[in-house]
């Protein structure tokens, strides 16, 4: 029987009774997901010798990483170890420090500081740290709308040939944060064409967060290297991925491939204010996640904690009336993307807040924190414990059928 309007409301205040402290804002590994990582504290005790590739992992040195860190970096970025480089723990600083290449020296042309204007792709939803990067480094952001194979490349490649500030796009191709979809073999092929369309330096960046990231049957990811080997665009492309939500959020290893060219001119201004990378961490990641099988065993105990989560998020969702809303049934990642009808989001969000369950912010997931229709919310999952994930889900379920 569907509850009344009276009835909605009067559990709703039941629940601020409560006083509930709850949090779904962000994509963080559960505590048990980590404990599964544990050994990377003390792998290394008792080593009897401190030197890995022939290299003493304490000291100075090795700006692009240990090989054996190379080669698993480049199980992620499905590329040749000679065209990656490990260092630091998160992707996002790589990426941050690409774009500061090209900012203060290019990528076969103008550097971008001589240029009035620089502007980058979006496809929205996406994620918030990409959007609040570009802000920060006063670069225009133009969104683009995924349609759940990725990218409208219609759009895309008309706004290229037309805009000739367009410098780049960001893409999370596979598990992409926050809609979960991973991006068609067309829209791959298309995308690693793309740069013959617009300026030279054009830069695809793409962050692949998601790449080992599977709890469910997942549709494969082309490789976009090879196509743009195929089409003579290696120097347009740069990868990025991390061990962020595969070992320690804290303390990962994190990668960036491309072509010869395009790391060498990268490494020319990383190592102005890089001294070497953390070889004790690429040594205690390479003796835990030693080879790809040893990889795909620890991603698959991962997804025994992460997949009940989403089934617990779905549960709920697959509630509502049919026609309130749409969300994504991600394969992999850590995120569903929930949209509301125009102009409910804000409404949602409110409700939720005053009942005590956190959310993403709106807007977040679009470029200046500006949701245009005021109707998509990132839900995360994977952190809380089931049992205040039920809660959280009722909360948010309430709060999707108040806002009518």
């Amino acid at each position: 029987m569907k509850a009344s309007k009276t009835e909605l409301q009067k559990k709703y205040k039941d629940f601020q009774k409560l006083k509930l402290n709850l949090d779904l804002t962000r994509g963080k590994p559960s505590a048990e997901q980590l404990n599964l990582a544990n050994s990377l504290m003390t792998n290394l005790s008792g080593a009897k010798s401190y030197k890995l590739n022939d290299v003493d992992i304490r000291n100075y040195g090795e700006i692009d990483g240990l090989p054996d860190a190379k080669k698993l970096g480049s199980a992620f970025l499905g590329i040749k170890p000679s065209n990656v480089i490990a260092n630091g723990t998160s992707s996002l600083n790589l990426m941050a420090a690409m774009m500061q290449t090209l900012y203060f020296r290019g990528n076969g042309d103008l550097a971008w500081k001589e240029r009035k204007k620089i502007s980058i792709l979006c496809p929205v939803p996406g994620f918030d740290r990409h959007f609040s990067l570009c802000e920060e480094m006063g670069i225009n952001m133009i969104s683009v709308p995924l349609t759940g194979d990725g990218p409208d490349m219609d759009l895309v490649e008309d706004i290229v040939k037309k805009d000739k500030s367009v410098r780049g796009i960001i893409c999370v191709p596979k598990h992409s944060n926050p809609t979960g979809e991973t991006y068609s073999q067309e829209v791959v092929r298309r995308l690693a064409k793309l740069p013959k369309l617009g300026s030279k330096d054009f830069m695809i960046f793409y962050d692949n967060a998601y790449a080992v990231h599977d709890f469910s049957k997942s549709k494969k990811l082309a490789n976009i290297y090879k196509l743009c080997e195929q089409f003579k665009t290696t120097n347009n492309i740069s990868l990025f991925a991390s061990t962020s939500k595969v070992t320690m959020a804290g303390s990962g290893l994190a990668f960036i491939g491309g072509s010869d060219k395009t790391l060498k001119n990268f490494l020319s201004y990383f190592s102005k204010i890089i001294v070497g990378s953390d070889k004790v961490n690429q040594a205690r990641h390479v003796k835990f996640l030693k080879d790809s099988t040893a990889l795909k065993k620890h991603m698959e105990k991962l997804s025994v904690l992460i997949k009940p989560k989403f089934d617990i998020v779905e549960s709920y969702l697959s509630k509502l009336p049919e026609g309130i809303a749409q969300w994504s049934m991600p394969t992999g990642g850590y995120f569903v993307s929930f949209t509301a009808k125009p102009g409910k989001a804000s409404k949602i969000y409110k409700l939720c807040f005053e009942a005590g369950l956190k959310l993403t912010p709106v807007g977040a997931t679009f470029p200046y924190g500006k949701d245009p229709d005021n109707q998509n919310l990132r839900l995360s999952p994977t952190q809380v414990k089931n049992s205040d994930l039920k809660k959280s889900m009722e909360i948010f379920t309430l709060a999707v059928l108040l806002s009518e």
